[in-house]
């Protein structure tokens, strides 16, 4: 226990040291959205509990009250604004190592291990703090690291409850329904966050269906759907009677001018740039991605396509299940809309988390060997040590030398929240 809060600490002081370095300075200016997710979430205060908002193109509500309450403490400035997305990127770090705590301890190519493989959830969370695409999101009001915290959260209890729920003890069930409640929790929590949590929900509960036990099927199911159901009922409610523009606007299925033969060509074409956009050609936006550059380092995009391959052909295990899924779960928002949008990092920003699993799974393949050498086995690990090294390295390097370059551009917008916005108003009204 002792040895996991101390690796916990490493990680948030880690963390916290790359999402805050230089903060407000790169990217100095803001855009035109954390203007107006500044608006929308001012717009939330003193009125009553509202589950959608039109204002910003429309969005669910959850998010913008906490960017309110992060004004309410620091004032309106453009800390504030973006304070919430860092501090969901540096706690996003320690729920992910919970999470491999669990995962890798379990899985197993080879009955020799010759490597000691408490120590991967340490590098796989350093891997994912230093991923480019995964810090540059925390460092600006965007929703995205804010979703990831609400499916780690949820994919963690859920992980704790199918560990759990298989002992015959009462008390340990009791304790795993428990746990069920709270993955259903976080998952309602997600479907009010940013649009592509609308279908995390589908992940644990499909999961539940094949891996409950047959005697607390039944029992599991309500549970977790009925938590769920209370969590997201106001905002059904809400979209029972009004319209959801954003998704009206950027989903090609609805389009009606679009022939069947059209729309299975936008998949196709879909499919084909997000998988190009991990090591081949990614975000083409200034904000989200340093333009067209691969969302991977060519270090990571190696393991990366190696990892998800050990997936694929070992999706007899429920882990590699359950993360080759999240990853598919990941990319279907993206894939459905219109092609001129992708690829998109944003998006599919959940899917980072997945591609780290898979970074590791390859790593684990490798290092469970028949080989007798352990002597080999340990050079080659503490040489992919060193190659992950200069990975994050390269990463940062990339980032605040050159995608910092991109920023001036990308954000448009001189000077504080609070001064755009009295311009905004003066110039609607004529009054400062």
């Amino acid at each position: 226990m002792k040895k996991i809060v101390i690796e916990i600490l490493i990680l948030l002081l880690v963390s916290s040291f790359i999402i805050f370095f230089q903060f407000n300075r790169v990217p100095k200016k803001l855009s035109w959205d954390e203007v107006e997710f500044a608006r929308l979430a001012l717009n939330l205060e003193n009125k009553p509990y509202t589950p959608y908002s039109q204002l910003a193109t429309g969005h669910s509500t959850l998010y913008f009250y906490i960017i309110l309450g992060s004004i309410k403490l620091f004032g309106l400035n453009n800390f504030a604004l973006r304070f919430p997305s860092a501090l969901f990127g540096v706690l996003n770090i320690s729920l992910f190592y919970l999470i491999a705590r669990l995962v890798f301890a379990k899985i197993k190519y080879s009955p020799r291990q010759l490597v000691h493989f408490a120590f991967f959830p340490l590098l796989l969370s350093f891997i994912l703090i230093s991923s480019r695409w995964y810090f540059n999101f925390a460092r600006f009001s965007f929703e995205a690291t804010f979703l990831v915290f609400l499916e780690l959260s949820s994919i963690y209890f859920f992980l704790k409850f199918i560990l759990l729920s298989f002992w015959k003890v009462k008390r340990v069930q009791n304790r795993s329904s428990i746990l069920l409640v709270f993955s259903a929790l976080f998952s309602g929590l997600a479907f009010l966050s940013y649009y592509p949590g609308r279908i995390f929900f589908l992940l644990p509960f499909v999961f539940l269906i094949f891996y409950s036990q047959k005697h607390l099927l039944k029992r599991n199911l309500v549970l977790f759907f009925v938590t769920f159901l209370l969590i997201v009922l106001p905002l059904i409610l809400y979209l029972s009677s009004h319209k959801d523009l954003r998704i009206q606007e950027q989903l090609f299925l609805t389009d009606k001018k679009l022939t069947l033969a059209d729309k299975a060509t936008y998949i196709g074409l879909n499919s084909i740039k997000l998988g190009y956009m991990f090591t081949h050609l990614g975000d083409l936006n200034g904000r989200h991605n340093y333009p067209g550059k691969a969302l991977f380092n060519p270090v990571l995009g190696a393991f990366f396509l190696f990892g998800l391959l050990v997936t694929i052909l070992n999706l007899k295990n429920f882990y590699n299940q359950f993360f080759f899924a999240f990853f598919i779960l990941s990319l279907i928002p993206a894939i459905f809309t219109y092609p001129v949008e992708n690829p998109n990092s944003l998006r599919t920003f959940t899917s980072v988390v997945s591609s780290v699993f898979f970074v590791g799974n390859g790593l684990t393949y490798l290092l469970q060997s028949e080989q007798k050498s352990k002597n080999l086995i340990l050079g080659v690990f503490i040489f992919l040590l060193g190659l992950f090294f200069l990975s994050s390295l390269y990463d940062l390097r990339t980032y605040f030398l050159y995608q910092k370059a991109v920023f001036s551009k990308a954000f448009e917008l001189n000077g504080s929240i609070q001064r755009i916005l009295n311009l905004k108003l003066w110039e609607k009204t004529g009054e400062l």
